[in-house]
């Protein structure tokens, strides 16, 4: 079983890593782009048998707990067997 873990800063906290990657896109040509946020990704592998509700449980609390700072990012996951 592995769970996926995406944070990203909140929507209200300035993303200037996301801005500079968005000036560049621009400058080379991507003019599409209306904005860009940068986040991090993490592949997370359960030992074998967890059941799906304790998998999801503990895959939260790892990313509330550890991956992220509740007070500028926010987090989304998906376990899957």
């Amino acid at each position: 079983m592995k769970a996926y873990v995406y944070v990203t800063l909140k929507s209200s906290v300035l993303d200037p890593q996301g801005q500079t990657i968005h000036n560049a896109l621009r400058k080379i040509g991507f003019a599409g782009v209306e904005s860009v946020r940068q986040g991090k990704y993490f592949v997370i592998s359960l030992v074998p048998g967890m059941g799906a509700e304790v998998a999801r449980a503990e895959v939260e609390r790892i990313a509330r707990d550890v991956l992220t700072n509740p007070v500028i990012e926010e987090f989304t996951y998906r376990v899957e067997e």
